[in-house]
């Protein structure tokens, strides 16, 4: 019986005998309740995305702990479907509506590559009908792929041994000329590199050319460390990636290294597809530097259904190993001056699909605010130092371990109020997991999500305890909100490791008020005829009272202000990712469980 004629058979029976019982009507909303965000079509994802990702498969990667790792994803819309690859996963997925993503496994390299990185760092791109893949090599015995079906698994060598030897590649067709390019390049030594491919033969036509090197003399954000300030080793170039737009040619890359939570996608512009590109006024156009999911780089911009832009790139763990890493999709596209951008402002909390098409400049947020940041937890159990209110802090690095992964371990947290909830996010981390690779099959994450006003009294508001799916960072859209105070995370079951939590995000909106206008809002940052560091800007400013946090906006022009910085609980920040000789504009404003704040003026940073 469907949930409609269940409820239907009870209000009726209700009309005609005019009584119910008790205990039946509230078994009905139970079920109800239970199955509400499986019967809908959902609006919203929430970063990082949720798939089945593999865990490391090299050793050497792993002695600090076994992981699940991927990074530098590539996506395209191809025959109707979205496509996903990415580093080491022994297989690709595919996804109609970019929220179901489906795993195809499969082997790529020979057996006699006899190497770990099966198809890291791929490109995937398409020619006409055709799709094709290639993964990283520094010699030249790798082939590529070609597949006119790929949800059915069904490739063919294109070519058996690609003369390209190229790390990080991406394969670009240039549809009106109808002619084949090779970006590559991984090094903080050596610049990122063009060359032409033979159409028919798909092997290299003339000599390379290269395409671009860093300037972190210059751009602030190019330089290496966590905060742009760890010179003691240079900074690091990869992940080329080609986007045609009104004729002129984005070429993108990605900067200062991949275990940083600056990790960002620059982008230079040219009119030709070697070159001479020029950097775009706005860079890094991929940047994400706080919240709870950190990092934006090495990534692809790629079109929906709608035509509409996104950029998928990589979100850093970096704890067990600098390469344990996420992914993340963010809104993206170019502006009226043809000006490429991705939204990153709140793009780790509930964010609209493509189905919704809604314009990714500024309407794309679903307005869903985080309810829990910090709030008390409890916990069954502590594992050592796994402290609970790790599980709660917006920091995707640290997270909550209880001492099994036994049927009953739960988290609580208390919202300190009566809230609307509409979504909720499961971060699962890795304690004590024992794969490695990708495993033909994996149990699902099995549990039960309970609501209470009191924390005595609970109701089911989410079931997964038959779930069979993996699904280390799940997301779940309420068709209906429920109002509670408390919700309760009750583990059933583990595929691997313990019970453990690295984000337990609740969101929705609270019954109080918004913050105020943020007051005396400053950019401090050295002038340009005076001895200073005018990479790096000090911004400081008066705490709100009501926010939880804050995001900060800049940019060059006061009309684009289109980079992003979200910081929790502080009132400064130290910016070193300003570009040395131009003027730049700021702009802040707070945010807490109840909504956003206005935003201030502007302010100039000569």
């Amino acid at each position: 019986m469907s949930l409609i004629l269940l409820s239907d058979t009870i209000f009726c029976a209700e009309r005609r005998h005019k009584r119910i019982s008790t205990s039946i009507r509230a078994m009905a909303m139970v079920f109800l309740m239970t199955f509400h965000a499986a019967n809908a079509q959902q609006k919203t994802y929430c970063n990082p995305i949720n798939i089945d990702y593999g865990y490391c498969p090299i050793p050497d990667f792993v002695k600090q702990g076994k992981h699940r790792a991927t990074a530098d994803p590539v996506i395209t819309f191809f025959k109707g479907e979205y496509y996903l690859f990415s580093t080491n996963q022994w297989g690709y997925w595919h996804s109609k509506d970019m929220l179901d993503w489906k795993f195809i496994p499969r082997k790529f390299l020979r057996p006699e590559h006899q190497v770990y990185d099966e198809l890291c760092a791929p490109s995937l791109s398409f020619v006409h009908d055709t799709l094709l893949v290639v993964g990283s090599t520094q010699g030249k015995e790798f082939p590529i792929w070609m597949s006119t079906n790929p949800s059915k698994d069904d490739w063919k060598e294109l070519v058996h041994k690609s003369e390209a030897a190229a790390w990080d590649p991406y394969i670009f067709w240039d549809k009106e000329k109808d002619e084949v390019y090779e970006y590559y390049g991984s090094s903080n030594l050596y610049p990122l590199y063009g060359m032409k491919l033979n159409r028919k033969t798909f092997q290299p036509e003339g000599d390379r050319v290269p395409v671009l090197a860093l300037n972190d003399d210059e751009h602030g954000w190019e330089r290496f460390g966590e905060n742009n300030d760890n010179t003691f080793l240079q900074p690091f170039t990869e992940g080329a990636f080609m986007t045609k737009y009104h004729n002129k040619y984005y070429l993108q890359y990605g900067a200062p290294g991949t275990e940083f939570s600056g990790y960002a996608d620059g982008v230079y512009v040219g009119t030709n597809p070697l070159g001479p590109f020029d950097y775009q006024s706005h860079n890094p156009f991929s940047y994400k530097p706080g919240g709870f999911a950190r990092g934006a780089g090495h990534g692809a911009t790629y079109q929906d259904g709608n035509d509409q832009y996104w950029h998928v790139s990589t979100i850093g763990i970096c704890t067990k190993n600098n390469f344990e890493r996420r992914i993340g999709i963010w809104p993206a596209g170019f502006d009226k001056d043809d000006i490429l951008y991705s939204s990153t402002a709140y793009g780790d909390y509930p964010t609209y699909l493509p189905s919704q098409n809604k314009n990714h400049l500024n309407d794309n947020f679903s307005g869903w605010m985080l309810l829990n940041y910090n709030k008390p937890i409890q916990v069954s159990s502590t594992l050592g130092g796994f402290q609970p209110n790790l599980a709660v802090d917006e920091d995707i690095k640290t997270y909550w371990s209880a001492k099994t992964s036994n049927r009953g371990e739960n988290i609580i947290s208390d919202l300190g109020e009566v809230s609307t909830v509409n979504a909720i996010q499961i971060n699962y981390a890795d304690q004590d997991v024992e794969l490695m690779g990708k495993p033909e099959k994996t149990s699902g994450h099995q549990y039960i999500i309970y609501a209470s006003n009191d924390g005595k009294n609970w109701k089911v508001a989410v079931d997964k305890s038959k779930n069979p799916q993996d699904v280390p960072h799940d997301y779940i859209e309420l068709q209906n909100p429920i109002s509670t105070r408390f919700l309760k995370l009750e583990n059933l079951h583990m595929p691997t490791g313990k019970f453990a939590i690295s984000g337990f995000r609740i969101f929705g909106k609270g019954s109080g008020n918004k913050p105020n206008l943020v007051q005396n809002f400053v950019p401090l940052r050295s002038p340009p005829k005076r001895k200073g560091e005018r990479r790096n800007v000090w911004m400081k400013w008066q705490q709100e009272p009501n926010a939880d946090g804050y995001v900060i906006y800049f940019g060059k022009d006061p009309s684009k202000l289109y980079g992003s910085i979200m910081v929790y609980g502080k009132t400064e920040y130290y910016f070193n990712g300003l570009d040395k000789s131009d003027v730049y504009y700021f702009q802040i404003e707070a945010f807490n469980n109840n909504g956003i704040g206005p935003k201030s003026d502007v302010k100039k940073s000569e």
